[in-house]
């Protein structure tokens, strides 16, 4: 399979609020907006893109309608400590306080309005013994 783009979408009792939430938090654009659907694009990489879709909407296969799985989304970002002060300023839930792992990033988590969390990172050096689980040349450093 040649994949031509990659995304995730979640799904949401509230999709207006849900892309609200991601336009006024993390910076996304909506690119097609219906009741059912929003198309979130980031403002500052067009490459990443957001999708909402209604939990209850015809297009989810019934054994899935009205459901919302436990997710958590990644965003990889230059400055970690400003975003956290972005979030905590912003009044978002902060469940995982900002601080540095042994395996190699600096993050924090947030979570959205739907319970997804949000893991916002840098990749920064890992210890040594974390380091040696890395394929070579995979590890920031």
């Amino acid at each position: 399979m040649k994949t031509s783009s990659y995304y995730p979408v979640l799904m949401s009792a509230d999709v207006a609020s849900t892309a609200r939430f991601y336009v006024e938090h993390f910076r996304f654009t909506p690119l097609f907006e219906s009741e059912w659907y929003v198309h979130l694009q980031s403002s500052e990489d067009e490459g990443v893109n957001l999708g909402v879709v209604d939990n209850a909407h015809e297009t989810i296969p019934e054994v899935a309608r009205g459901r919302i799985s436990a997710l958590l989304i990644n965003f990889e970002v230059e400055d970690p400590d400003a975003e956290y002060a972005r979030a905590v300023a912003g009044g978002l839930p902060i469940l995982l306080e900002l601080r540095d792992e042994p395996f190699g990033q600096r993050h924090f988590i947030t979570q959205d309005p739907n319970g997804v969390l949000i893991d916002v990172i840098k990749p920064i050096p890992p210890s040594a013994a974390f380091l040696a689980q890395y394929a070579e040349g995979a590890a920031a450093r």
